[in-house]
């Protein structure tokens, strides 16, 4: 039914957003989670530090971040100097851009999460005799399920509506790293409105559908809890 509003491209280009956006979300819960399960437990000095990179994405522009992963990825860059590929312009580049970038978005609302558990119920899960990864799957992943919905869906979203980093660190190739943000600006730069309408709109939707999930199911577990 797509077919019939928008062309082969365009659909490619949802396609690839949605695979980044899966990609990138495995990949944040797989790294992100851990991190944020230090930050929330460490008293080191270097937590400060650590806090200030992860939050980083937050306030600096998307293309100064896009530039220094393209420097760090492209074919000059240091990895490919010491023998790595060149992973500018590439999906895999897209995905690297992508973590960078969505990283707040994850780690935070875990680290919430997990900041919000008491000692006590870990003690209490640990004189049960209750091993560190059983008191994680058992104890503090079912405590912290608001927080691993609102950080997949957060992560997810963001990374759909990416522009500057994807642009930056994959360019505009159709069907490689064209994503639907830079189809709509390819759209509104030849005054093909309708299309840019179309994909927009998908977006806007998207959008909308995910956050309202996210605020009632976190209604209803809070409503549970309580």
């Amino acid at each position: 039914m797509l077919q019939a509003w928008i062309g082969p491209q365009d659909l490619a280009a949802l396609w690839l957003t949605l695979k980044l956006a899966a990609v990138t979300t495995v990949v944040l819960l797989i790294l992100g989670t851990p991190l944020a399960l230090w930050l929330a437990r460490t008293q080191s000095r270097f937590k400060l530090a650590v806090e200030s990179v992860v939050a980083l994405p937050l306030v600096l522009p998307p293309t100064v971040i896009g530039f220094y992963l393209l420097i760090l990825l492209g074919s000059q860059g240091p990895i490919q100097a010491l023998g790595g590929p060149s992973l500018a312009f590439t999906f895999t580049g897209l995905v690297i851009g992508s973590v960078f970038y969505s990283l707040p978005f994850v780690v935070q609302p875990l680290q919430n999460a997990f900041a919000g558990i008491g000692t006590g119920t870990l003690e209490a899960a640990a004189c049960l005799r209750a091993g560190p990864w059983d008191r994680f799957f058992t104890v503090v992943i079912p405590l912290s399920r608001r927080g691993f919905l609102t950080a997949i869906t957060l992560g997810f979203a963001h990374t759909v509506g990416e522009f500057g980093v994807v642009l930056m660190i994959g360019g505009n190739i159709p069907g490689e790293t064209q994503v639907v943000s830079i189809a709509i600006y390819d759209h509104v730069e030849a005054v093909d409105y309708a299309s840019a309408h179309v994909l927009s709109g998908l977006l806007l939707a998207l959008s909308f559908l995910m956050l309202f999930t996210l605020y009632a199911i976190n209604g209803r577990i809070k409503m549970v809890v309580s």
